[in-house]
């Protein structure tokens, strides 16, 4: 069996804030304002993995009221729900996300991120893509309101053949 999910996560560009996409730290003035470290790609990875199990979103399992998630490292969160994938019995067949930004220039750090996902997840290569786009200067993360991330797994019962 198959099942798909997706995942869509957003944050406002705040002062006095590490940038963190994907586990990496990225110089720039503004960073991602949330309770945790605000890492919008692996907050979208994670709810399409939870969505694709119909396990709710990533607010049920781990909410903002709860002071332990409070900075927390995103990749911790979604080490956590890859544990709710393989005990439903699921292994995850693929990635694709997408990060929306205007600024910073992201181009240079893919790989790492899709690295930090990979080992987070324990996924082999070429199963994790990420992508950068921006919106020509139109809507919130155009005008560098915020920054957004689109996420879509694909999982599989049992185990994949490699």
């Amino acid at each position: 069996m198959i099942r798909i999910g997706t995942g869509y996560d957003v944050h406002r560009l705040v002062e006095n804030r590490p940038l963190i996409l994907g586990g990496v730290k990225i110089k720039y003035p503004l960073g991602l304002l949330g309770h945790s470290d605000a890492d919008v790609l692996v907050h979208a990875i994670m709810d399409a993995l939870l969505g694709a199990l119909a396990l709710g979103d990533i607010g049920k399992h781990f909410p903002d009221t709860d002071k332990a998630y409070k900075d927390c490292d995103s990749l911790l969160l979604l080490k956590k729900v890859a544990k709710l994938v393989n005990e439903k019995d699921y292994v995850i067949n693929n990635i694709d996300a997408t990060i929306i930004a205007e600024k910073p220039k992201l181009a240079p750090h893919i790989q790492a991120m899709i690295e930090n996902i990979e080992r987070t997840l324990n996924l082999s290569k070429n199963r994790v893509s990420v992508k950068v786009t921006t919106e020509e200067g139109l809507g919130f993360t155009g005008s560098q309101q915020g920054i957004a991330a689109h996420a879509v797994v694909s999982l599989v019962k049992g185990e994949i053949i490699k």
